[in-house]
């Protein structure tokens, strides 16, 4: 016993790396490894990515390699299961006693209103007589003080049950809303690492795994402050980050990510083009076709399984059965009712089974055995399967993840995001596909044995040695004699694996949040969280402070008075660091008081934008126009329409205000039509303008310092010169 608990390492979960879908968990142990190597590490969640895993040794000497992903289940203890569980259990009970209880209440009260006066059945030779009235009332009196205490029962049980109820309601809530780390029932399900570490020490080793989770999100949010007349501000860098691993993520390590967990990393395949006579693929190391003659091998069972008559119930016979008769080399596997027996058919531990089956054994009197099948020729030999796979190379250092098809203990493929291993880690055996094209029907068993003369294509669940099961005479004939994974699924796990992959799109986003991987771009980064995190395992967001970035700030004010006669307050970022900000909702703080929340959007390091603030209510403005129409030219021939504007700006403030002015002048296609400009105003800078749509070419500006309670009037306007050939008639009227 002590040295199977030393074989079981607990491990503890120290970083963790939240992708934009997904997240990459590290956890440590340490243990002195036994003589022939081979460790299990617990504590690893049920939603664990298939082939995925990665484990390396960190301090002490020695490699790993062997790392595999086993399914564990065991009872759960009183300590292990949640006392918010509990408690909800303890009131359903509660409920369902005081529901139980009312019914029997409002049984009691309908069998007491049904009491009614019966007289005695009356002979036909009797005289009618008198009924006793006062038993008529004492009856009613009896049945109306009954009800009266019953109904008043009846109403603290009504009370009782409600308070129940809404216990049992908010506690249901409080569970729903809950951490899902730990077992959800009687039964605790989870996955346990199986290494094997190959020369290590006398002394203590510490290992690292490192694997892939699905059901993590993440998204920035922000905390602006500053105080009015400064240069800079305070950004606060923040995430909210909700995740259903199954784990709780306590003080560990957080980084946050932009990349994709399931970008392919591998490098395109560049075919060679030959001309002369087609070559078949070469099969893949550690493959065999399945040995000729296999269909043959079960033939003895199905021919005794249909020639042999219903076994009628027989009465126990005094004599023992006869021995069974030894077999020849090769008999037919389902002679012997176990298939290959206790080796590899063709290996040193093969068993040749014999008649000791009871379906063969005869059901007359004198226990006839039915005529031994013609034995078939062996078949050749199957190469045994090594007893470690390295796995794929490991992709370079810093490359993303990629998406594969993997298999999983229990025989379930699914796809799963696969890590790029960096240097010393040792991948979870899971051989790479072959290199040949798939085989016809996803290559499955019996495809492999009906492919062409070009060679097997085995699909990666084949190829998972650790994973196959022989199959006996029992399954179908395609499957019988065969190595396959075994389709056995524990429903614990798929459901936490369903509500893992269905987070990112049932848990919608915070107010004016944006994903990262919609504001990032094109490019991927990642910012390390200052302090460690604890974030539970309960499906909800959870905000994290990363960082506090300072940043170059001032306000700035616009206004278009053409379209609307109001000014508006309009704050100026500049990122001066080297992190960059992704878009999302920032609580914008103004000399301690909260002012609101608006949406930041997206900046590169050096970058500048403007975030609105809302209108200004201490600054006016308004706007005046005027239109005069003349003549001008030889014979009157040019009409000259003249637009004059006038703004009166009024800055109310405590201190000066810089304000920018937005009007717009008519552009002409026509090159007899001349547009003049009044100076004073000009074309928007291009690289200020923060509009993504851009300014028309109509747009102009102009910027105007008001001093605190001061005041200041601007002209502008523009002449439009029309031949008198392209006017309109009419069409120059103004309302």
């Amino acid at each position: 016993m002590a040295a199977e608990r030393s074989r079981v390492w607990e491990s503890s979960l120290e970083s963790v790396v939240v992708h934009a879908v997904g997240a990459v968990c590290r956890r440590r142990t340490a243990g002195v490894v036994p003589a022939d190597g081979r460790v299990r590490v617990s504590g690893l969640p049920r939603v664990l990515g298939a082939g995925t895993l990665r484990a390396r040794v960190v301090d002490g000497g020695g490699r790993v390699t062997e790392a595999r992903v086993e399914t564990e289940a065991r009872p759960a203890t009183a300590r292990e299961l949640p006392e918010l569980r509990t408690r909800v259990e303890a009131l359903r009970e509660e409920y369902e006693a005081l529901s139980e209880r009312r019914s029997r209440h409002r049984a009691r009260i309908d069998e007491v209103a049904t009491l009614r006066p019966s007289p005695p059945p009356r002979r036909e030779d009797e005289p009618h007589r008198r009924t006793p009235a006062e038993a008529w009332l004492d009856l009613a009196d009896f049945v109306e003080a009954r009800l009266t205490a019953l109904h008043a029962r009846l109403t603290e049980l009504d009370e009782e049950l409600r308070l129940a109820g809404h216990a049992l309601a908010v506690a249901e809530d409080e569970l729903a809303r809950a951490s899902t780390a730990g077992p959800s029932g009687a039964l605790a399900s989870g996955s346990v690492a199986a290494l094997t570490v190959a020369g290590a020490g006398a002394g203590e080793v510490v290992l690292e795994l490192e694997y892939v989770v699905p059901g993590a999100r993440w998204v920035p949010s922000y905390r602006l402050s500053h105080r009015r007349g400064e240069a800079e501000g305070h950004l606060v860098l923040c995430a909210s980050v909700a995740q259903l691993t199954g784990e709780d993520w306590s003080s560990v390590r957080l980084a946050l990510s932009t990349a994709d967990v399931a970008r392919r990393t591998e490098l395109p395949r560049l075919r060679s083009v030959r001309i002369g006579r087609r070559q078949p693929a070469p099969a893949p190391s550690g493959w065999r076709e399945p040995p000729p003659g296999l269909a043959d091998l079960f033939a003895g069972w199905d021919a005794a399984a249909k020639s042999a008559p219903a076994r009628p119930a027989r009465p126990r016979r005094a004599t023992p059965p006869p021995p069974p008769q030894p077999q020849p080399y090769g008999a037919p596997a389902g002679y012997g009712g176990t298939g290959y027996g206790t080796g590899a058919y063709g290996s040193p531990g093969y068993a040749a089974p014999g008649f000791d089956s009871p379906e063969f054994l005869g059901d007359t009197a004198g226990g006839a055995l039915p005529a031994p099948m013609p034995m078939p020729a062996p078949p050749p030999q199957i190469a045994p399967a090594p007893a470690a796979f390295a796995g794929p190379p490991p992709a370079p250092s810093g490359a993303a993840p990629e998406v594969t098809r993997s298999a999983r203990p229990g025989g379930r493929t699914r796809s799963a995001p696969t890590l790029a291993a960096p240097a010393g880690f040792a991948a979870a055996a899971a051989p790479p596909a072959p290199s040949g094209p798939a085989a016809p029907g996803g290559g499955g068993p019996g495809a492999a044995a009906e492919a062409p003369t070009s060679g097997p294509h085995p699909s990666t669940a084949q190829l998972d040695y650790a994973a196959l099961t022989l199959v006996g005479p029992d399954r179908s004939a395609a499957d019988r004699g065969r190595l396959l994974a075994d389709a056995k699924a524990d429903p614990a796990e798929d459901e936490a694996l369903r509500q893992a992959n269905a987070l990112h799109q049932s848990l919608p986003l915070p107010a004016r949040a944006v994903s990262p991987r919609t504001s990032a771009g094109s490019f991927d980064y990642r910012y390390d969280a200052a302090a460690p995190a604890d974030i539970p395992s309960d499906g909800t967001w959870h905000t994290v402070t990363v960082a506090e970035l300072p940043v170059g700030l001032r306000t700035e004010y616009v206004c278009v008075p053409s379209v609307e006669e109001a000014v508006y307050a309009t704050l100026v970022l500049s990122n001066s660091t080297g992190h960059a900000l992704l878009a999302g909702p920032v609580e914008v703080t103004v000399d301690g008081d909260f002012l609101l929340t608006a949406a930041l959007p997206t900046l590169a390091p050096g970058a500048t934008r403007e975030v609105g603030l809302g209108q200004a209510e201490g600054i006016r403005v308004a706007r005046r126009t005027e239109l005069r129409e003349s003549s001008a030219g030889m014979l009157n021939s040019t009409t000259v329409l003249d637009h004059r504007v006038r703004i009166e700006l009024v800055n109310n403030l405590a201190r000066p205000a810089l304000v920018e002015v937005r009007e717009r002048v008519p552009v002409s296609s026509e090159s007899d039509v001349r547009i003049e400009e009044r100076p004073g105003w000009s074309p928007p800078d291009p690289d200020t303008v923060n509009d993504p749509a851009g300014n028309p070419p109509s747009t102009r500006v102009r910027r105007v310092e008001l001093p605190a309670g001061g005041s200041a009037v601007l002209d502008g306007g523009y002449e439009i010169r029309i031949p008198a050939g392209k006017a309109l008639v009419g069409g120059n009227r103004r309302s």
